[in-house]
C-alpha cells in the first residue's frame, strides 16, 4: 500500500512559513519606468497591511546605475516615521517586528546604509550578493569574487557593529545566464562562506530560471543536511520557463520554510532604459522577451501554499487585490494567474449553476445529492483484470 499523507512522504516539509516580499525592490528594478514615490508608499504600506513581515524596501546602491531608487531615503523615512508607526499600532502591528531589508551590493551602498541607521531611519538587513559562476558575479558587482568576498568580510563586521543583520545571497546555483551550467557544491561551500564571515541568514537565489524541482530538492537537502537550521535559508525562485511553482514545491518538500516573491512575478535584471532616457544597469539584458523574466508570483505562491494547508499569516484576498492594483500602476498585464481567476472556492461560484437541476432530479426521481443510481452497491467492485 502506499503513504497518502503528504507529511509522512515529506517529513521535512513545513506546516508553516514566512513568504518575504521584495516587489518595491527587485520587482520594481526591471521596469522601464519610474514608479512614483506615492505609489511604492501605498505598496510598502499595503503589503505590511496584508501580513508581510520580511519587506525589501529599496536599493541604497548609485541611483546613477539605477535611477528607480533615487527615492530611497524618503522610502525608509515613511517606514520610520510615527505616523506610520501609529497607522501600524491601529491595526495592531507591530511595526518593530517587520524587518525591513535594503540591498547593498558593494561596500559604498553599506556605509550608505550605516548613516541612514545613525539617522534612525535606517534598516534592520542589509543583503550583499555573490554567483557561483564569476562572469555573472562580474557583471553585477564589477569585482571578481576573491576581492568581493574580502569587501563582504569588511561589511559585515560594519553593518554587525551599527547593529544591522546581512544576508548573504548565493546565485547562479542551479545555472547561469552568462557562464551556463554549474556545480552545485559550489553554491553549498558558498553558503557556508556567508555564514563563516558574520552573515545572519542565506538568500539562495535562481536568478535566471535555471532551476529543475529535482536539482531543488537535491541542493536544499543538501543545505540542510550541512545546515539544518532552516532560520538561515531563504529561497529565492525566478521564472523564466513556468516552471518556478515546482521549484517552490520541491523546497517545501525539502524543509525550506522561508520564501521571497514578488506581486506579478515582476524583477529581474536592473533596467538599462528608464522612462525617455537609456541608464547604466548591470548592461545588456540576458533575455529578449521580457515576459521570461521576473520572480515567483506573490499571489500565485501564497495561493499555492494556503491551498496546502500551511500557515503563512497573509491575507490571501487583499494580496490578489493589490496583484490588481498592480497592473493598473506599472500599465499591463503582469503574470498571476490567481490575481485574475481568484483562488479555488470551497463554496465555488454558484452564480455560474444552471437552473433547473432541482427540478429535473424531482422529475426523475433522484434526491437531492443522490449521484448514483438507485440501486447500485454503495461501493464501486473492480473487475478482477483491474486489481493488479
Amino acid at each position: 500500500m502506499s503513504e497518502h499523507d503528504y507529511w509522512k512522504i515529506f517529513p521535512r516539509m513545513p506546516r508553516k512559513v514566512a513568504i518575504g516580499d521584495i516587489t518595491i525592490r527587485d520587482g520594481f528594478q526591471h521596469l522601464e519606468k519610474f514608479i512614483s514615490t506615492e505609489a511604492k508608499i501605498f505598496y510598502l504600506e499595503e503589503l505590511i497591511f496584508a501580513g508581510c513581515r520580511y519587506i525589501e524596501v529599496t536599493n541604497l546602491g548609485n541611483p546613477f546605475l539605477m535611477p528607480q531608487f533615487r527615492d530611497a531615503e524618503t522610502l525608509l523615512a515613511h517606514l520610520r516615521s510615527p505616523r506610520f508607526r501609529e497607522r501600524c499600532a491601529r491595526k495592531g502591528i507591530d511595526i518593530d517586528k517587520v524587518c525591513l531589508t535594503c540591498i547593498t551590493i558593494r561596500e559604498g551602498a553599506v556605509d550608505r546604509a550605516i548613516t541612514l541607521r545613525e539617522k534612525g531611519i535606517g534598516p534592520d538587513r542589509l543583503l550583499m550578493m555573490v554567483s557561483t559562476e564569476e562572469q555573472h558575479h562580474f557583471a553585477n558587482s564589477g569585482t571578481t569574487l576573491p576581492d568581493y568576498w574580502k569587501e563582504a568580510e569588511r561589511s559585515i563586521k560594519k553593518c554587525n557593529d551599527a547593529g544591522m543583520k546581512m544576508c548573504g545571497t548565493v546565485s547562479t546555483i542551479w545555472g547561469s545566464p552568462i557562464g551556463g551550467a554549474t556545480d552545485l557544491k559550489d553554491a553549498v561551500e558558498f553558503s557556508k562562506r556567508w555564514l563563516e564571515i558574520g552573515a545572519h541568514d542565506i538568500e539562495h537565489a535562481d536568478h535566471d530560471g535555471s532551476a529543475s524541482a529535482a536539482q531543488v530538492y537535491r541542493y536544499f537537502s543538501m543545505i540542510l543536511d550541512e545546515m539544518p537550521d532552516t532560520r538561515l535559508h531563504i529561497a529565492h525562485f525566478h521564472e523564466t520557463k513556468r516552471v518556478a511553482s515546482a521549484s517552490v514545491l520541491a523546497a517545501l518538500q525539502a524543509g525550506i520554510d522561508n520564501f521571497e516573491a514578488t506581486l506579478g512575478g515582476m524583477g529581474g535584471q536592473p533596467a538599462n532604459f528608464l522612462d525617455d532616457c537609456p541608464v547604466k544597469g548591470t548592461g545588456d539584458y540576458y533575455y529578449d522577451d521580457p515576459r521570461y523574466v521576473g520572480l515567483v508570483t506573490l499571489e500565485d505562491t501564497l495561493v499555492q501554499i494556503d491551498e496546502m494547508g500551511i500557515e503563512h499569516g497573509w491575507d490571501v484576498d487583499r494580496v490578489l487585490w493589490l496583484g490588481r492594483q498592480m497592473e493598473k500602476t506599472v500599465g499591463h498585464r503582469l503574470r498571476s494567474e490567481a490575481a485574475i481567476n481568484g483562488r479555488t472556492l470551497k463554496e465555488g461560484h454558484m452564480k455560474f449553476a444552471r437552473p433547473g437541476l432541482a427540478k429535473l432530479k424531482e422529475k426523475l426521481k433522484e434526491k437531492p445529492g443522490q449521484k448514483l443510481p438507485a440501486g447500485w452497491g454503495e461501493k464501486a467492485l473492480l473487475p478482477e483484470r483491474c486489481r493488479g
